[in-house]
């Protein structure tokens, strides 16, 4: 026998056109870019969206970022699935290493190394991700990660590896 399934949740997701991004992201410093996406001059990415990650601050070297964990993210065991803040972790130090770059130059991510120290579930408040470059590299550079919540309590840590081209 099977059971039928009523649904319980919806999670709708829409963006605004990406290839702006693409055109834009050759043109701009990575500060810039960066910038504009906080402004609204430029569109999160969808995968931003999907996740319902926002780029909250930017400097050289640094950025925040901000997600909210929530039911479409939970796991077989009832928690929110570690893949949220791996992301979370890989695209805050990848906009990090991205922010010291200048127009012309671009990144991309070799490996990242996430420690899960709390679990996350559904009750789990807003969180944000302060992410640091740590060596700026010409060619490999490194940047952390933290996620906590307003309250300053840690979830999760990570290190990432970008590798720099022209």
């Amino acid at each position: 026998m099977s059971e039928s399934r009523v649904p319980q949740g919806t999670h709708t997701v829409r963006w605004e056109d990406w290839s702006r991004l693409v055109e834009a992201k050759d043109k701009l410093g990575g500060l810039d870019f960066i910038h504009a996406i906080i402004e609204g001059r430029l569109p999160h990415p969808p995968f931003y969206e999907v996740l319902g990650f926002r780029v909250e601050e930017a400097e050289a070297g640094r950025v925040v970022m901000s997600g909210r964990p929530g039911e479409f993210l939970v796991h077989p065991g009832g928690g929110v699935h570690g893949s949220f803040s791996a992301a979370l972790i890989e695209s805050a130090t990848g906009l990090a290493v991205w922010s010291r770059l200048p127009a012309g130059r671009g990144m991309t991510t070799l490996d990242i190394k996430v420690n899960y120290v709390r679990a996350m579930t559904t009750a789990t408040p807003p969180v944000r991700c302060e992410a640091k470059v740590i060596h700026p590299g010409n060619r490999v550079a490194t940047a952390e990660a933290r996620v906590t919540d307003a309250a300053g309590k840690l979830y999760a840590h990570g290190l990432s590896t970008c590798m720099v081209f022209a």
